[in-house]
């Protein structure tokens, strides 16, 4: 039943698909913006022959250039031309070294919230006041204090990833079953071998969550950081490509940034589902 249900979600899902790129294709065939613009006054803009049939390119234009990217995309000619695969490896890089520091912070102090009461109390307006600010909202403050565009991208990742995650380990730990923790009181059990062997087990799918919630906000941020910044990344690249006019480029690196989170979340998805068990 299972199987069957995953294969027709898999065939609505490539109907939708053809439609879309049917609707694309169709909407961007005929007459466009470059409709009898001169050949030189358009290459200077920026748009192709092939870009030449409408303002915005098709399905076909974007596969290709997709294509040429992937076929080679570890070369460097200069600083602002290099391969794909390397702008996305910074960008994958400083998401997880800010992503793993805000592990180590969040998941020890998300445990305490959750294990202690007056802790959770207060420290509950801090978190507060800090979880609604725009991640980017530190960049001025990052560059200001830390110098580097490279570390203040790292920082911003740690802050946007920090929230989500202390939050739902606070809240899985401080929702652990009482009669499993009950069951550990009367077998003596100490307060970190409790921590461990019990609340942890418990409260991981929630953490889980948090950290899959915080992988996806991470990689958005570090997109915009990117842009803001410069230097290397495929955010970086994105505003490079449209200072460039090169508009098939930059939906290029949209779906390259597309399919990037989509690999990202569904490896958390994984280990969230390896650690979840039928109570």
């Amino acid at each position: 039943m299972h199987r069957s249900q995953s294969l027709r979600a898999g065939l609505v899902s490539l109907v939708i698909l053809a439609v879309f790129l049917t609707v694309w294709h169709l909407a961007t065939r005929g007459t466009g913006a470059t409709a009898g613009m001169d050949p030189e006054y358009a290459k200077l803009m920026g748009l192709t022959a092939t870009q030449g049939k409408s303002a915005m390119p098709g399905p076909l234009d974007v596969a290709a250039t997709l294509w040429g990217h992937l076929s080679d995309p570890f070369y460097v000619r200069g600083t602002n031309d290099m391969g794909i695969g390397i702008q996305i490896g910074w960008s994958i890089a400083r998401v997880a070294a800010g992503y793993l520091l805000a592990v180590l912070v969040a998941i020890p102090v998300g445990f305490l919230i959750g294990m202690s009461p007056l802790m959770s109390r207060a420290l509950d307006p801090f978190i507060q006041i800090m979880k609604p600010i725009s991640p980017l909202a530190w960049m001025p403050l990052a560059l200001y204090t830390i110098k580097d565009s490279g570390l203040s991208a790292i920082f911003v990742i740690f802050i946007c990833s920090l929230w989500p995650m202390l939050i739902n380990t606070a809240f899985g730990v401080a929702n652990v079953r009482k009669e499993w923790l009950n069951v550990a009181r009367t077998l003596e059990v100490g307060t970190f071998r409790r921590a461990f062997q019990v609340i942890l087990p418990a409260a991981a799918p929630t953490i889980l969550t948090g950290m899959r919630i915080s992988i996806g906000i991470a990689w958005l941020v570090i997109v915009a950081a990117e842009m803001l910044v410069g230097g290397t990344g495929i955010g970086y690249f994105v505003w490079n490509e449209w200072n460039n006019l090169s508009i098939t480029n930059v939906i290029t690196a949209i779906l390259v940034i597309g399919l990037v989170g989509m690999v990202l979340d569904q490896a958390l998805a994984r280990v969230a589902r390896l650690v979840t068990f039928p109570e």
